[in-house]
């Protein structure tokens, strides 16, 4: 069980991607053979492209492999750049928290309204309901970089003292 929530965007990314991979390969041979395409494959490949990103930026998080411009914080000494470190992390924390909420909000909004999607016409916030989630994810693995690359710091700035 550790091993799933360890590596939960991994499989999630991997699941949507073997759909897409699926629908759109199916759409294709539908299309070949018949000249008719799925009507709603645009919609779920579209939606499915979204939470990729998603997932994938918190895979990225938990790799530390987000864009990061250190010039400044490399100049500093390990205290500050601790100090930078952990700014950097609130800041993005926060921002990732302000999108959950409003994301759910929006999920809420979109069930509370009965809005449907175009092409399936099932309820909007089934897609949209993976947002705040995956936000939160990348929330998370954020703060669990951030708590290694700290320790990495700290047992560099014992060793310096």
């Amino acid at each position: 069980m550790r091993a799933v929530l360890e590596d939960a965007e991994k499989i999630v990314c991997a699941v949507i991607f073997l759909v897409m991979t699926g629908i759109g390969f199916l759409n294709v041979v539908v299309r070949y053979l018949t000249s008719y395409s799925f009507a709603a494959t645009q919609e779920i490949l579209l939606n499915g492209f979204l939470l990729l990103t998603v997932f994938g930026a918190a895979i990225a998080a938990r790799r530390g492999e987000h864009l990061a411009v250190t010039l400044f914080a490399d100049l500093l000494p390990a205290g500050g750049r601790r100090f930078a470190l952990w700014l950097s992390t609130i800041l993005s924390v926060a921002l990732l928290c302000l999108s959950a909420w409003y994301c759910f909000g929006l999920a809420q909004n979109q069930y509370a309204s009965g809005v449907t999607s175009p092409g399936l016409q099932v309820p909007a916030w089934y897609y949209t309901l993976g947002l705040p989630l995956g936000f939160l994810l990348i929330a998370v693995r954020l703060v669990q970089q951030t708590l290694g690359f700290d320790r990495t710091l700290r047992g560099g700035e014992d060793r310096h003292a």
